[in-house]
């Protein structure tokens, strides 16, 4: 057994590693987002309802945003962790430029910007996040894209 293994992390380090799964997903790594997850890493979207167990089907969601905001960026406000967990405030932007795909269908492109608050909690096990809930205004997405009336 390793110190390392069973070591806690600290708040700083927690902050810094959720703070790295926003900046790769703003990048398109993929391969950076999986490796911040834990094997039976679950996720819960909130905004969409939408949850998935492991890194593979979390990393195609992360996809799926990016194919209907390719230009999509989360910029990290505030942040702040205790015990195991790590709290992000993010501003989500980005412009609508592909479809995206809803659990009741899918939304064509509008071309339009739209700029999201969100706050997503991480649960921390091992030195890899084991479970986040991402919070956002899902109905102020879908009005600044024109899926809903204002």
């Amino acid at each position: 057994m390793t110190a390392v293994a069973t070591e806690a992390l600290t708040a700083e380090q927690m902050v810094k590693i959720a703070r790295e799964q926003v900046d790769a997903f703003n990048s398109g790594n993929w391969e950076r987002v999986q490796a911040g997850l834990a094997a039976d890493a679950h996720y819960d979207e909130l905004g969409t309802q939408r949850t998935l167990d492991g890194p593979e089907k979390i990393v195609e969601l992360f996809k799926g945003w990016k194919v209907a905001f390719p230009d999509a960026a989360g910029t990290v406000t505030s942040a702040v962790a205790s015990g195991t967990t790590a709290a992000l405030e993010v501003t989500w932007k980005g412009t609508h430029t592909g479809p995206l795909e809803t659990a009741s269908g899918t939304i064509p492109p509008s071309g339009k910007r739209q700029e999201t608050p969100a706050a997503i909690f991480s649960t921390f096990e091992g030195g890899k996040i084991k479970e986040s809930r991402h919070y956002f205004d899902s109905m102020t997405l879908l009005k600044q894209i024109g899926a809903q009336p204002e």
